[in-house]
């Protein structure tokens, strides 16, 4: 018989209950590799690491986040849906977040969405992910699905009649 430290019946299924685990689990971790890494670099040395991490991710997240915002702008100039540049200036904020969140584990993640490519296989994964479940409905364009379909409406068509 196998022992799992979850119950039964815990929601894993549904995002509440991922985010719960996950909100258990990462800063179970990160306490771990604190106090593994203590212990072997000492107190005033993983003390300089998180801070110096934290600056360092600040710094980069802003750099990276002009040059997003930047990218944002021409793609809207230029008469282009800025998807994937709002897509990396999501995952740039999330970055950031997580680099001023003290932490080993959450500062390598970090540090993996400030990499271009990177953020770009993860923007494909959520692409897919996403794909089913969101709809983009464009006025003027014909309906997609039978869901998007309008019924006849039963007011005027909008003439007008001068009498």
């Amino acid at each position: 018989m196998a022992l799992s430290l979850v119950p039964p019946t815990f929601p894993t299924k549904t995002v509440f209950g991922k985010l719960l685990i996950l909100f258990i689990l990462v800063p179970v971790a990160e306490l771990y590799l604190f106090i593994t890494l203590g212990d072997q670099l000492g107190l005033g040395n993983t003390l300089a690491i998180i801070f110096v991490t934290a600056i360092l991710g600040a710094a980069l997240t802003k750099s990276q986040g002009r040059r997003a915002m930047l990218k944002f702008q021409q793609a809207t100039n230029e008469g282009r849906m800025p998807a994937r540049e709002a897509m990396d200036g999501l995952m740039i904020l999330l970055a950031g977040a997580v680099l001023i969140t003290p932490g080993f584990l959450t500062d390598a993640v970090g540090f993996l969405l400030l990499v271009p490519p990177v953020r770009t296989v993860v923007a494909g994964y959520l692409g897919k992910r996403l794909k089913e479940k969101i709809q983009i409905v464009t006025p003027g364009m014909p309906p997609q699905s039978p869901q998007e379909q309008v019924p006849q409406s039963k007011l005027d068509d909008g003439n007008v009649i001068d009498v």
